[in-house]
Order: C-alpha cells, then structure tokens, then sequence
C-alpha cells in the first residue's frame, strides 16, 4: 500500500498491562481485542531500555525537534514510583539531548499521591486524569471490580494536582449520553483543567453505540459547545478547539478528527508495536503489526501496511466521506470507528452524522476561530502580570481575530491585492503572518469597515507580504500624501499630488521579486525604511510611516530625524535595562507581546503624553519622555491596556447594559465601567512600579506608591460593588485585589502618607465639584 513516509512523533510507552477499575466502557479489556492476557503485567527494564534506544534512533535519523511520549496502561501508576521513575530517567537521559521531550502520563487518578507527584516533578512527568463528570456521571462506567466508586479517589487526586498546577496536564472526559452535558462540563471545568479531552465511546458498524437519537452525541456536544462559548471558552476544550482549527486550515489536535497523517505509535509491556489502542475495539489483533523493538526499529514500523492505511489522507476515505462538506475538519473520523465486517474500514465514522452536525453547528456559531483563555491564564493577567505563554495566547487570538476583519474587508469591496494575499497565505504563511501581526493593520480594517476609501490599503498589505516572501508580483498600490507605505517595512516617497488636499490618495505600479522592489518608472523613489530600537536581545519597530498609526487620541509625530531615533534608542535601551533589574515581572509578557512604539508629536506646554489604541494590539505611542524611567513607567503602564484590550476581545468581563459612570481617581471625568476597568488595572502597574522605585528613589516614589496603592484598592471595590461584573470579571478582580491587597500592609513614611491623602483629596474634592 502506497502512502507518505511519515516519521513517528507520539509514543504511547505501555508500563502495566492491567487497571485497578473495572470501567465497563474501556478498550483495552471489555472490547474485541483480549492481547492484554498474554502480556507482561509491567514492563520490564531490558524493555524500557530497549523502546528508549529505538526511539532515540528515530529522532537522530529524521532530526526530529520535539517527540511526545505517553506513560500508559492499563493503569500505568501500578507500576509504582521507583519503576516510573526509572523509566521517566531513562526517557530524560537518552531523549533529553537529543530533542525536546513532552512526556506525560494518563492515570486514572485513584493511586496518585504526593509520593508519585515528586517523582513526576522531579522528571517533569505532566499527569492527565481520567473523570467523566460528576459523581453521577463518573459513576455510571468509572467503578472498582466490586462495583465501589472511584470518584472521591479520582477528585482528591485532581485537587493535589490543582496545588501543583505544573503537573496539571487535564482531564480526559468519555461521553456517555444518558449523562446531563452541562452539569458534567461545569463539574470539569470547576476542577480548573488545563485542557479538557470528549471523546465518544469506542464503537464501530458491528457494535454501535448507545444512541437514543439519531444524533443524539452531537445534541450532547452541542448543548456544551454553546455553554463554552458563552462563558469565553476559559477552558481549552481539544474537540472543539480541533474542529476550529481544521475549519481554518489548520491542524487538528486530535487524532480523531483532520485528515494529517497519523504519528503515533504504541509499544506494549512486552515490546511489541502496536498501532493506536483504539483499535482493539475492532477485531481481536486490530492494531498488532508482528514487530517489536527488540528485532525492529521504527522505520519498518513506518512501513508496516496497518500504518499506512492511516496515513492516505483524503483519498483513503471512502466515497462518502470524501464528498462530505466537512470532510476537511471531520477526516473520517476516528479510524477504528469506521469498521464494519466485510468492509473492514472503508467506511463512513460511526459517528458520521454526528459529526456533520456538529461541525456544521460550531462553523455555524463561529464567524472566526474562537480563543480559549485558560484559568491560569486569566488569573496571571488579573494579578497584573502575565508571561510569555499568557500573552502569546492574546497575540495569537488577535491573529485570528485580524484575519477575519481582513475577509469582512474583502466582502465590504476590497479586492484589490487579495488574489495574491491570498496565494501568499497558502505558501507563504509565515510571511503573511507577520505583516497581519503589525498593530496597524486591524486599525486599519476597523477604519474600512466604516469607510470603505480606506480599503485600497489592502494592496499595500499584500506587496508587503509578497516583499517578506521573496515572491515576484504586480501591484497596483495606493500613496497617500504621496507616500507608499509597505506595512512593517516602510514607505516609498512618489511625491504629492499637485493641488491635492491632505490624505489625498493616488495609485502606483510596484514591482516586486526575491525580496527586492521597486515602482514602475519611479525605480528611485525616496524609500522610508522602518527603524528599530534595541535593547540586548530584545527589538521593537519605532514606527513612524503608517498612516493608520494615527488613532491613538494624540497626534502622531512625523518622520523623525536620526538625532530623533538617536533619542528615542537611547532611552529604550536604558528604560529596557530598568524595567530587567527593577521590574521583571513584566519583561516576558513585554518581550511577548509589545512589537511597536510609536512617537507622539509633544503636547503643547510640555508634558508626557502616552496611549494606547484598542484596535493596536502591540502598540503604544508617547511623545519622548524626558528620562529612561519615565518610559520604562509608560511602558509598563500603556502595556497593561494592551492586554486587557486583548482579554476583552475573547471574553465578556461586565455586563455592556451597564450605562452608568464611575469615579476613576486619575481621571476628571467619571468614566463607564470599561473605562474604570482599563484604568484600574493600569494603576495595578503604576502602584507596583512605585511600591518598588520608591527604595531607589524615595522622592517621589514613597509617595506615588502611598498614593496609588490606596485609590486602585478603592477602584478594585467599586468595580467589585458594582454588580455589573459577570462571573469572569469577578474572578479577574479578585485577581487585581490579590495583587494589591498585601501592599496596603507595607510601611510607609507619615509624611508620604499625608501628602498622598492631600492628593486624593484634592483631585476627588475637584471631581465633585465639576459634577454639581
């Protein structure tokens, strides 16, 4: 059988061939295929040595950079913590400098204990639980031999994984109709998972499933899908979140849904190769291949038939599937599902018009992929920080969201540029990718969709990426004020047009192949490059030639000179060394996620001026601040609407029917609750860049700190009074409190108290006043 040669990724590692539950619904032991007999109860260690080398020799003959390996069973924790250990040691030693290991176990919880937990800490060992719901539900399958229940073991397990939360791998949930799917969701999703696996029971033609309506699985998925994503999708859902994907071109996350080729492998207690488990419920030997790792290495695995049967994408699926609308997402389904005697599986899933309806539903309800926000990750930025990780999610959700105002665009009359984007995008995604990723361009799309003048900028867009890609294309470009802007490139000078108005607009023909460009007949037009300031390792664009950067509520500075850049470089790179030393919470989420500065034009009669735009993911504009820690303070200030402008374009935090304003202590006008919101969790920052500036500078930093600390505290209050935070943004302020509340107890001078007071009282004394 004909098939790509794909290398294995996914190592399913088999510990113990035997569990200490008798769930009624598992594969392994109450499913056609009965191989578990006549294997070892654990595996032994000539076995793990043996299956770590032939892995070892497969990543070192395909370079692989990351492999995945999974502990499992039976019930992998009877192998107890001395043999696991050594296992996880040997996978550590032999893989470790070789490429990046992902290892995990999958446990049905009952035998986890802090002892097991310190042994997977101290290999890095992630542990996903097995649960289907609440007690009811978990109970209906999940029991001991004696019919006893599993569930408080199974719980108590989870809350000493919840207390130490980088362990928490999540949790694997199989559907079980006769279940109530909003009380198991919400029973799952309290436990504060990581991620959350579905996964329909294993089933094929010769021995469906339960099914008291024709769809009556999708109807279960569904009822969960919509609470999901009315609640901001705050917990990965990997079904969900697969079927997004693929409907978007990307990959799955699963191996039952997409049509990628399959990469996983299994290897038994004994040292056998065994295809993925799923398929016991087939047939008695469905996924033996004959090999193991003592007389095969993982190539003539790659090669067996049984493994190239799963990799034919699209055209191993049968005529059915392949005319499907969903084809794309559903991939047939899972393999094992769609056999049936006879016709082994060359078949429609099982599950088939399950499938399509709940495809159909989710594509129906989401316009553009939709974002989970894990917990962790809310409770990280409420505190007012956040890392890498965390910002990358709002980075790579403004990606998406970016994406999908660039097609309402297109649909708004935009043509112009979009063939090529287009074509670009499917070869060159990387390079569309980071021109889609300049603040600019969503406030640009923003600005198209109310007037649809601005939409010829789209050609710009697609020359930029064509000049990123080093593809050879003609694109008619549009100037503004006689410029040619090239996002996150710069801009060509053609010279204005004679007796035009400002934001007068005019074509031009550029030219552009293997990275270079020029306009047709202009071929020495004046070019704009982008500058970048660098501070060490760390680089953002200070961006003075898009004429979209213009929507940040102050006027954007022009063209700098190079004594200007020279100013600016220098006070960056000292602010950027500050906030390092001083303020390093904030320096990953700032690596993550600020990609642009844009100079303001200084306010008349002096004085700082900064801002953020929400339709800028990534920017902040200020006028050049007089000293490295006055911008290091913008920074971190401007930062913190950055991401909460982010957080809010996933998730609802208040309820938007609430019209009333609020005292906001650092503004003269009372504010709608989003506005308080804003500001108050940019004061979390404030006060925190104070409570530690203040030890080097006490003048004035004893009290700003006095001062803020008091009235963001207030704010937190009213905020939290007002009624009107849905239970996210409860969660996200009591995440604020938790950040301020300990700092109210820190010392201050008198003196630096009292002058605080006298300032807050000066500037709410002049609020009431303008109000009567």
């Amino acid at each position: 059988m004909d098939g790509p040669f794909v290398p294995f990724r996914q190592f399913v590692l088999k510990v113990h061939s035997r569990c200490d539950l008798a769930c009624d619904h598992c594969y392994v032991y109450e499913h056609a295929d009965q191989s578990w007999r006549g294997r070892p109860k654990v595996i032994s260690d000539r076995t793990v040595v043996r299956a770590v080398a032939r892995i070892a020799e497969h990543v070192d003959r395909h370079a692989l950079d990351r492999v995945h390996v999974v502990l499992h069973g039976g019930e992998p924790l009877l192998a107890g913590p001395v043999r696991l250990g050594r296992v996880a040691a040997e996978l550590r030693e032999q893989l470790g400098g070789r490429c990046d290991l992902d290892l995990r176990v999958h446990t049905n919880g009952v035998l986890l204990d802090d002892r097991v937990l310190d042994v997977f800490a101290e290999h890095d060992v992630k542990v996903g639980v097995s649960l289907d719901g609440d007690r009811v539900a978990n109970d209906r399958h999940r029991r001991y031999a004696d019919g006893r229940s599993s569930y408080d073991r199974v719980i108590a397990a989870v809350e000493l994984l919840r207390r130490r939360p980088e362990l928490y791998a999540g949790l694997l949930c199989t559907i079980d109709v006769a279940n109530d799917p909003t009380a198991v969701y919400r029973a799952l999703a309290a436990l504060e998972p990581p991620r959350v696996d579905f996964l329909l029971p294993h089933a094929t033609w010769d021995a469906p499933p339960a099914r008291p309506t024709p769809t009556a699985y999708a109807d279960w998925l569904i009822e969960i899908f919509d609470v999901w994503l009315a609640e901001g999708a705050r917990v990965p859902v990997r079904l969900f979140e697969s079927v997004i994907r693929t409907s978007r071109g990307d990959s799955s996350l699963t191996e039952s849904l997409g049509l990628e080729p399959s990469d996983l492998v299994v290897i038994e207690t004994d040292g056998g190769y065994e295809q993925a488990d799923s398929l016991k419920t087939a047939f008695d030997g469905a996924p033996a291949t004959g090999l193991d790792v003592f007389g095969h290495d993982l190539d003539e695995v790659a090669r067996h038939t049984g493994i190239l049967a799963r990799r034919q994408g699209l055209g191993g699926l049968c005529d059915t599937c392949r005319a499907c609308p969903v084809v794309d997402s559903c991939g047939g389904g899972l393999y094992a599902h769609r056999y049936r005697t006879g016709s082994a599986f060359a078949n429609p899933s099982v599950y088939s018009a399950d499938l399509l309806k709940l495809i159909t539903h989710i594509r129906g309800r989401t316009t553009m992929p939709t974002h989970a926000v894990p917990y962790g990750t809310i409770d990280a930025l409420a505190g007012g920080y956040g890392d890498d990780r965390d910002v990358s999610c709002l980075a790579e959700s403004q990606r998406t969201l970016r994406r999908g105002l660039l097609a309402g665009v297109r649909a708004h009359g935009a043509e112009a540029g979009w063939d090529l984007l287009t074509r670009l995008d499917s070869e060159h995604r990387d390079a569309v990718d980071a021109v889609l990723d300049h603040p600019y361009v969503r406030a640009w799309a923003i600005e198209s969709l109310r007037d649809a003048a601005h939409a010829g900028h789209l050609a710009n867009i697609a020359a930029a990426a064509a000049v990123r890609a080093g593809a050879k294309a003609r694109v008619v470009v549009r100037a503004v004020d006689g410029m040619v802007c090239l996002p996150t490139l710069g801009a060509l000078e053609v010279g204005p047009v004679a007796g035009a108005e400002t934001g007068a607009l005019s074509q031009a023909l550029l030219l552009v192949e293997d990275g270079r460009f020029a306009l047709e007949g202009r071929p020495d037009a004046p070019w704009h490059p982008v500058r970048r300031l660098v501070a060490g390792d760390f680089s953002v664009t200070l961006e003075d030639t898009d004429p979209y950067r213009d929507c940040h509520g102050h006027r954007a500075a022009g063209r700098l000179s190079e004594d200007d850049v020279a100013a600016w470089q220098r006070l960056f790179a000292e602010a950027w060394t500050l906030i390092e030393s001083d303020h390093p919470a904030y320096a990953p989420g700032l690596r993550a996620g600020l990609s642009t500065l844009t100079p303001l034009t200084p306010p008349e009669g002096g004085g700082d001026a900064s801002s953020t735009a929400r339709h800028a993911f990534g920017a902040v504009a200020a006028a050049l601040p007089k000293d490295p820690v006055t911008l290091a303070l913008l920074l971190i200030h401007e930062f913190q609407h950055v991401k909460l402008g982010a957080v809010l374009d996933i998730v609802d935090l208040y309820d938007e029917s609430d019209t009333r304003r609020y005292y906001a202590p650092w503004r003269p006008d009372p504010r709608p609750l989003e506005g308080l919101l804003q500001g108050t969790y940019a004061h979390v920052a404030v006060a925190d860049f104070w409570r530690r500036r203040r030890h080097s500078a006490p003048e004035p930093g004893e009290v700003q700190f006095a001062r803020w600390r008091e009235l963001t505290a207030q704010a937190i209050e009213t905020l939290d009074g007002s009624g009107s935070m849905t239970s996210l943004g409860a969660r996200f302020v009591a995440g604020m409190r938790r950040s301020v509340g300990p700092w109210l107890k820190e010392s201050v001078s008198e003196d630096a108290a009292v002058a605080a007071a006298a300032l807050s009282h000066r500037h709410h004394t002049a609020w009431v006043k303008q109000q009567s």
